[in-house]
């Protein structure tokens, strides 16, 4: 029989429209074509960027509509087909696009989990290992691989910020710039402590290991309306940004380290050669942790994925890898779990990610209702 859902609306209609406001989008989308069509685009590369970034968030949203809406339409031309001539390999046909449209629709209702204000924009992603030495910064870099695999699934651009590595394996600590529709979004998900179970590769005995490294994650923000007294209340430090080994890959100390004296906060940036610019790119770091602290004392999710964060260590972590003594993957959040270790370590990680939007998307409407009730 063919699936009923190519009945659920009728021949010329789009139940995406008003779900995802396209006319809006589709008007937007057009001006912002509109936009760099223009011969003087260029004119301002900064501001020319941020409408490249506009373009491709918009993209995001219409084009798989686009799809899904014509997927829709071919589905609903075969089923009348079906129905007329009962044929088995137009049918047959007929399932394939509904269970691929089925699919489409899946993750087109992610985006209507993506709906918070700073959603869609570009973020500032960071990794930092725990306490554990050799261990705990190797399971940092294999952490930052499995990321830098994602970003390029998902189509993100990277840049790198700073990268401290440590003495005798893996990494300290690095920071990037993920952009890309819906980064934020996306990896707010992964904000908190990551425990890694395994032999250790760095013991003579072959002993089991527990690591831990901590992923940390804010939006890029434009103008923020944050007050705040350079002078008094952050500390800066320049130096010489260090590659592997220790080896100083500047010969000026162009690498800008500040900080945020009333709150510990810490943030830096070396990725440039100039200082000016380090300096500026470490400022908009820091205020949009700033901007996030002031956030989480408002929003009870934030504030929730922060107090469970705490120390980068037992009893904090929302997802454990186990490589020994069983191979396996689970979220303590969803409860979501698989044994493909390696497609994990190499990226896979969108399910963990959706089932997360998800789990956040209940507590939102469990949160209204409790809200409606009192």
């Amino acid at each position: 029989m063919p699936n009923p859902r190519c009945k659920t609306f009728p021949p010329g209609s789009s139940p995406f429209g008003t779900l995802f406001d396209l006319p809006q989008k589709r008007e937007a989308l057009a001006a912002v074509e509109r936009r760099m069509a223009a011969p003087d685009f260029w004119n301002d590369p900064e501001s020319a960027q941020q409408t490249v970034q506009e373009l491709k968030r918009l993209k995001a949203v219409v084009e798989p509509v686009r799809a899904a809406e014509t997927k829709l339409g071919d589905a609903q031309a075969l089923l009348e087909l079906v129905e007329e001539t009962d044929d088995a390999e137009s049918r047959a046909e007929l399932e394939t696009i509904v269970g691929e449209l089925a699919r489409e629709v899946d993750e087109l209702e992610l985006l209507t989990f993506l709906s918070g204000p700073d959603d869609n924009r570009n973020c500032y992603f960071s990794i930092q290992a725990g306490t554990g030495g050799a261990d705990a910064c190797d399971w940092a870099e294999m952490l930052l691989r499995l990321y830098l695999r994602y970003f390029e699934r998902r189509g993100f651009e990277v840049e790198e910020l700073s990268m401290r590595y440590g003495e005798e394996a893996g990494i300290q600590s690095c920071s990037l710039l993920v952009k890309g529709p819906y980064a934020y979004g996306l990896l707010s998900c992964e904000t908190g402590v990551h425990r890694l179970v395994r032999i250790s590769p760095f013991s003579a005995q072959g002993k089991r290991e527990t690591s831990f490294a901590s992923v940390d994650v804010q939006p890029e923000l434009g103008d923020i309306d944050i007050e705040i007294d350079w002078d008094q209340e952050v500390r800066e430090d320049t130096y010489r940004a260090s590659g592997k080994g220790g080896q100083h890959v500047n010969k000026t100390s162009s690498a800008v380290r500040l900080t945020h004296l009333p709150t510990g906060l810490v943030v830096q940036c070396q990725n440039e050669r100039s200082q000016h610019k380090n300096r500026a790119t470490a400022r908009r770091m820091l205020l949009a942790r700033l901007y996030q602290m002031e956030q989480a004392k408002r929003d009870s999710e934030l504030a929730k994925i922060y107090s469970e964060k705490g120390q980068i260590g037992w009893g904090n972590a929302i997802r454990s890898y186990f490589l020994y003594p069983e191979q396996r993957v689970k979220d303590a959040r969803t409860g979501l779990m698989t044994s493909d270790t390696q497609g994990v370590l190499d990226g896979d990680i969108q399910a963990f990610i959706d089932a997360e939007l998800r789990r956040r998307a209940s507590a939102r409407h469990r949160e209204r209702a409790a809200e409606k009730r009192s």
